[in-house]
């Protein structure tokens, strides 16, 4: 393979994984002493360090940014500046001995730290985020995840602003200290974390705060303090997210056999925060939304996304922080492996087919445009910019999908021997990829030598099947070819391995015992295909007439799977296989099918087969109605775009409207019915089968307030907003809201004003009605997206915000995105403009909504051109903004 560089253009500064060299000193030991106050925190840390005498010698070198240096010393002795080299972002000193003591105190401003990154404040709290590189912001450090220490924390703090003080590991001591010099009582706490860790790590909250608390007592009797912290008016909201911890907890011991391995375990919920959660050891800081909830303010999908985050969190425990990654290149060793278990987990706690589904679906909505983008990059890329702008879908959901192909190799006996295998043996280290599957392979007989090419090969692969049947031999066989398209600095990829898990249906739709040629005995119903090479053959004798083939069952690998079939195959799919995420993806290929090929035409058609085919699926009872709304659901028309050239999204809008109402028209009797029949008496429960029911219902909903407004009855009107005033959950709440934003009526206002009376004071809840209004159908969305950038509840400063407005626009709205006189794309280059000086991170993810401009159609390439270079030639543009802009612009 040609070295991903050679066909790209490196930003200055780039990272290489070929460069990395082992640390030239370890910290053994960090103790660190805070001061706190909001615009001039003191922090005194003292390093521990060592040469290493594997590595070249070197001097010491401390990255630091934004640090006032006050004083530093070398083993108790002050040093004068001849003594080392300071610029704004390294620390040098040069002749000191091989082992020593570093003393350095600094002063910080959390208050004007609008970056989120290092120690910052949200809601007159003192909280911190390291990962990856925030630490530097705190103090003078070697800012690597390979270098592990022990941290002890000392934190000193105004009691009365401030009495809640966390760090990582166990509480050691606290009490009262002397007083500021303005006579405010203050307080301290020490923390202790016995455990080695990286610096990214490393956390620091204080504030006043509410606790929710609970205990857990592990398999070998080991009681465990939990504890939730949060915003005193939100101390109502916390119970699922203790239920959820108390459940991950005990699955990990169950499912992986790891027991949580500290005294106790935190929790803080913060309003300001770049990402969902961080896993901080012991003192995990979470976005408020993936902790808050209660049935009035949270949406189903809010509670199953606090299930995920908090399992996915606490399993870095083991997989990311007892273990961690050796460099930024092996992020998703920790991140895709977590992801793998934090799915599954999900999974075992509700409907484990309909989770599947959910999760391929975000995969090929998201991940598979940025396989196909200028930023494609393998699960481990090989360069970087900007270590923060890979925290990337491709990172974390395809490297999850390339431990659930191992984990589906192996079985899961011996993927948990491999897995016992990965901890014990690394156990206080940071390692690779390299050393996980090494793991795998020890623990197993598999030769996983072409699968490792899944973690350096960027794309998503297609499988190009074809199918013949001969009656008299009463064969059948697949030809598959394997192809990888060219990404960026990849060209000409060797074959990977891909496992392709398939099954085959008589005419009847029964499942046929499959039996391959030369092969020993008879398998199951459903068996495995391993293609290795570019071009393989699969013949299966025993088949007396031509099947339906049902392929790539479970999604079993994240590849595209191309193969021509009638529209009356995908409807038999639909209607017969027991495979439930092929039942989904025939229903989700026949769309495509039918859609794409009218983008241009001035008169729409839905196929009768297709609304038949539905029709069958909505009134089976048998269905789980979770199953029958993942299937209603049509494609997202950013999935739409892909599948063609020159896109102009206002045609494919057109289109999938177009199919909208023609399922409400022609299923409006059974979308009535159904939609009856799943009303829920009693109070709302947070169960699967309550949830399916919720889902399905809305989807009715959904469709039989589509047409325009001049084709919805006034009984649908009544019903939807009945369901708006007297809904007991936010989650039909909020979905006949979102149905009547796209209706031109003046319901749509009265309603929009009501939600916003009742719920103005709750944070998350005017996250809903932000992002309901910047995905609105309606002509004017873009001037009111605007207008409400200046609503007194929006703050620019907010990462909520600016994703619920701003990035749902740009994200969720691309009819209006994507209009033809460039508006969309000139506001949103504004809105990045305005945030990178502010918040670099958020403001490179809305600078990738530019990255995929050479999919759509001339004039708008050259309006999304006009604006991408406007971004770069910003003064001060951050490394943020500047990979990705220049990235998309020279692709």
């Amino acid at each position: 393979m040609p070295d991903a560089n050679t066909a790209e253009t490196a930003v200055p500064g780039t990272v290489y994984l070929k460069d990395y060299q082992p640390p030239a000193w370890w910290v053994d030991a960090v103790d660190l002493k805070f001061v706190l106050d909001s615009h001039a925190t003191e922090v005194t840390s003292t390093l521990t360090v060592r040469r290493n005498p594997e590595a070249k010698k070197q001097a010491l070198k401390l990255d630091c940014e934004e640090l006032v240096l006050k004083a530093i010393s070398l083993n108790g002795q002050p040093l004068d500046e001849s003594r080392y080299q300071l610029t704004d972002s390294c620390l040098t000193m040069e002749d000191i001995p091989d082992e020593c003591e570093i003393t350095s105190v600094v002063s910080v401003s959390p208050a004007s730290n609008t970056s989120l990154m290092g120690l910052y404040q949200s809601g007159g709290n003192f909280c911190t985020q390291c990962e990856a590189e925030g630490f530097r912001k705190i103090t003078f450090f070697p800012d690597r995840p390979d270098i592990l220490s022990i941290y002890t924390v000392t934190i000193l703090a105004d009691r009365m602003k401030y009495p809640v003080l966390l760090s990582n590991g166990n509480p050691q001591q606290s009490g009262d200290a002397e007083p500021d010099n303005e006579g405010h009582a203050r307080h301290y706490a020490v923390w202790h974390d016995p455990h080695p860790k990286p610096c990214y790590l490393f956390a620091l909250v204080a504030g006043d705060l509410a606790c929710l608390h609970d205990e857990l007592t592990t398999t070998s009797g080991r009681h465990i303090g939990l504890n939730i912290y949060v915003e005193p008016h939100n101390a109502d909201k916390c119970e699922h997210a203790m239920r959820s911890i108390i459940n991950a907890m005990r699955w990990d011991e169950q499912i992986y056999g790891r027991e949580y391995d500290l005294d106790v375990f935190n929790i803080v919920a913060v309003d300001d925060f770049n990402m969902g959660a961080m896993e901080n050891k012991g003192l995990n800081i979470f976005n408020s939304k993936y902790i808050l909830a209660r049935p009035d303010t949270a949406t189903d999908a809010d509670y199953q996304n606090i299930e995920g985050v908090i399992g996915h969190e606490y399993f870095h425990n083991w997989s990311g922080n007892r273990v961690t990654c050796r460099d930024w290149f092996q992020l998703s060793l920790k991140e895709g492996f977590t992801v793998f278990r934090d799915q599954e987990f999900s999974a075992d706690m509700s409907a484990r087919g309909i989770k599947r589904i959910q999760d391929v679906n975000i995969l090929r909505t998201h991940q598979f445009r940025e396989d196909a983008g200028p930023m494609a990059h393998p699960v481990r890329p090989d360069h970087y910019a900007e270590i923060n702008n890979f925290y990337t879908l491709t990172i974390y959901n395809k490297g999850a999908e390339v431990v659930r192909m191992i984990y589906n190799l192996l079985g899961p006996e011996i993927f948990r021997k491999g897995t016992d295998l990965y901890f014990s043996r690394h156990d206080g280290q940071a390692v690779t990829t390299d050393d996980f599957i090494r793991a795998m392979e020890d623990a197993s007989d598999h030769d996983l030598k072409q699968f490792r090419r899944w973690y350096s090969t960027a794309g998503t692969p297609e499988l190009t099947v074809t199918e013949s049947h001969d009656a008299d031999r009463q064969e059948y066989t697949l030809s598959i070819e394997q192809t990888i398209p060219d990404t960026p600095g990849q060209q000409d990829k060797a074959a990977l391995h891909i496992p392709l898990r398939m099954g085959l249906l008589s005419g009847a739709g029964d499942a046929i015992p499959l039996t391959l040629k030369n092969a020993d005995n008879e398998t199951d119903t459903s068996h495995v295909l391993h293609v290795r090479q570019k071009m393989e053959t699969f013949t299966f004798t025993r088949i007396s007439e031509k099947p339906t083939a049902s392929l790539l069952r479970g999604f079993s690998a994240p590849v595209k799977l191309k193969m021509e079939r009638s529209i009356h195959e995908l409807c038999f799919l639909m209607a017969h296989d027991n495979d439930e995420f092929n039942r989904w993806d025939a229903a989700q290929t026949l769309a495509v099918r039918l859609m794409v090929p009218q983008f241009n035409h001035d008169t729409i058609t839905v196929e009768p087969a297709f609304i038949e085919a539905l029709r069958h699926i909505l009134i089976n009872q048998e269905l789980k109605p979770a199953l029958v709304a993942e299937i209603f659901r049509l494609p997202a028309e950013g999935l739409l775009a892909d599948e063609r050239p020159s896109a102009e999204p206002d045609r494919i809008y057109r289109v999938r409207k177009a199919f909208c109402v023609a399922i409400a028209t022609q299923l409006h009797n059974e979308l009535i019915d159904r939609y009856n029949a799943l009303t829920q008496p009693g109070d709302y429960a947070i169960e699967p089968d309550k949830m399916g029911q919720r889902a399905l219902r809305n989807t009715c909903l959904g469709y039989l307030m589509s047409p325009p407004r001049d084709q919805i009855s006034e009984e649908i009107m009544s019903i939807c907003v009945g369901q708006f005033r007297q809904g007991n959950n936010m989650t039909d709440t909020i979905a006949a809201l979102a149905c009547l934003n796209n209706v031109d009526d003046p319901v749509r206002e009265t309603s929009l004003n009501s939600f916003y009376d009742r719920w103005q004071d709750e944070a998350l809840v005017m996250d809903k009605w932000f992002s309901i209004q910047a995905i609105s159908e309606l002509p004017g969305t873009l001037d009111q997206v605007k207008t409400l950038t200046r609503h007194p509840a929006f703050n620019l400063k907010n990462p909520n915000k600016v994703r619920a407005l701003i990035g749902a626009f740009a994200g969720g709205n691309p009819q209006h995105f994507h209009a033809g006189d460039g508006s969309g794309y000139e506001f949103i280059a504004e809105q990045i403009m305005t945030l990178d000086p502010l918040n670099p991170q958020i403001a490179a993810r809305l600078t990738s909504t530019f990255s995929r401009w050479k999919q759509y159609n001339k004039p708008r390439q050259q309006l999304m051109q006009e604006q991408l270079n406007k971004i770069l030639k910003t003064e001060g543009l951050s490394r943020d903004v500047l990979e990705i802009a220049s990235r998309s612009l020279n692709s």
